[in-house]
């Protein structure tokens, strides 16, 4: 009697019984050669691993794993993806806030390779740290005397509290004991400096005379926090910096969303001009907020002041790096940023965007249609303020698919639609909504009715 004496089937073979070419073969392929040098050996190696299984199981012919590897790589080693945002919502924190101007973008590409960051090329000798960029935040709020930039907005108040308080106390009012987000709270975050902290006042209404009665030798200055992130309302009363500045300690205001100078799309948002020349001693904020720059924290205002917390030690901990130098200064000197474009946006242009958008993909049989929405600033800035936008409106099924396209495209769901906010999306993004919309993956793109505009 014959005996079968064939061995175990080739783990490597596809259902069909072929060998899939070797993994040196296909990275020796010209493509994945300079994918390698660009993106790195490992990343394409991990790539090609995830095709070859799908190939092993026949999901992938073996003569198209080069091509499908191809295809698959990442344009960048970051795992971070590019995504449209069609939110509503103008700072997104969990996009990344602010989107930086094409000027810095350039300045950050200017500055990744070695420059001229802490050197004097005239004299080859070293120089002052980030001069451009403090230079250019001195030219845009002449009420400061200097400045300095650390490594986020919290960080401004922490260098404040240690370099001013340790040890010593900040009084503040209850009603500014804010959450800056993600369980992190104001007082938490000074009393881990070492300083104590003095509340006055209620939640409601805390006046001008409360501060006064709870100064003493032991008082470091008095905090002025902007709730930037929630407003109350009815019987309320707040001492405003100009109140506070005669009382003979410094006030150290935060503004929180980092307008530098009075915006008339948001007239009720403090900035750091105003509150300086009302008598601030100092005036800390968020870069990548309203400013519209890279996520850092700017401290300005009195010079004696500044000067101590950039020569206080925890100064060099929360110190910035060449390209938040960079871009800072750009989004500074340079034109208006995305986020400003964005909040000083025509809703009637934004509402014929959207016919426009809508009535294209109408014409592909996708169920599509212009609406009117509003749009919020987001980040902590501008709470109950409301923007006026306009939208293309999907079926909420788009809502997944659109998050995975390149670039993704971020919408929201609403009343069972899912949203395309135009208000932060730049005009010369339509184009590429539109493919995304067409390229998305849908059970269905049959047009339903009522899909005019």
């Amino acid at each position: 009697m014959a005996h079968d004496h064939a061995g175990p089937a080739d783990p490597g073979a596809p259902p069909d019984g072929r060998r899939l070419p070797r993994t040196d073969v296909l990275l020796a392929d010209p493509r994945l050669t300079a994918a390698a040098r660009r993106l790195g050996r490992a990343l394409v190696k991990d790539v090609l691993a995830g095709v070859q299984s799908r190939a092993r199981t026949g999901e992938v012919p073996a003569d198209e794993i080069a091509d499908r590897t191809v295809a698959a790589l990442p344009a960048t080693a970051c795992a971070l993806r590019p995504v449209v945002n069609a939110t509503g919502v103008l700072l997104h924190t969990n996009l990344g806030r602010a989107a930086l101007s094409p000027a810095a973008q350039d300045a950050l590409l200017a500055a990744s390779g070695t420059t001229d960051v802490e050197l004097d090329l005239a004299c080859g000798t070293r120089s002052r740290r980030g001069r451009g960029t403090i230079d250019a935040l001195l030219r845009a709020v002449p009420a400061a005397e200097a400045a300095h930039v650390v490594n986020n907005g919290a960080a401004a108040l922490v260098l404040a509290a240690t370099a001013l308080a340790r040890g010593r106390e900040i009084v503040v009012s209850r009603g500014e004991m804010v959450e800056i987000g993600d369980g992190f709270r104001l007082p938490d975050l000074l009393v881990s400096t070492g300083a104590r902290l003095r509340e006055v006042g209620t939640t409601n209404r805390t006046t001008p005379a409360d501060y006064a009665a709870a100064l003493g030798p032991d008082t470091g200055f008095v905090l002025k926090v902007h709730p930037s992130n929630f407003r109350v309302t009815g019987f309320t009363r707040e001492a405003s910096v100009a109140e506070l500045a005669p009382l003979g300690v410094p006030v150290v205001a935060d503004i929180g969303s980092g307008l530098l100078a009075p915006e008339p799309a948001l007239p009720g948002e403090p900035d750091a001009a105003t509150w300086l020349r009302a008598g601030a001693a100092l005036v800390t904020a968020s870069g990548d907020k309203l400013l519209g720059g890279p996520q850092c924290g700017l401290v300005l205002g009195d010079a004696e002041l500044v000067r101590r917390l950039a020569r206080h030690p925890l100064a060099r901990a929360l110190r910035v790096d060449k390209l938040t130098l960079a871009a800072l200064e750009a989004t500074v000197r340079g034109p208006l940023p995305p986020t400003v474009t964005a909040l000083r946006a025509d809703p009637a242009r934004l509402r014929a965007r959207a016919r426009d958008l809508a009535a294209g993909l109408r014409e592909d049989g996708v169920d599509s249609r212009a609406v009117d929405t509003e749009a919020v600033v987001g980040g902590g800035g501008a709470p109950g303020v409301t923007l006026p936008s306009a939208a293309v409106s999907l079926p909420a099924a788009y809502a997944a698919p659109l998050r995975a396209t390149d670039p993704a495209v971020m919408g929201r769901i609403e009343d069972g639609r899912c949203l395309l906010d135009l208000r932060a999306v730049p005009p010369e993004a339509d184009a590429v909504l539109a493919a995304a919309v067409r390229l998305a993956e849908v059970p269905s793109r049959v047009s339903g009715p009522g899909t005019g505009s």
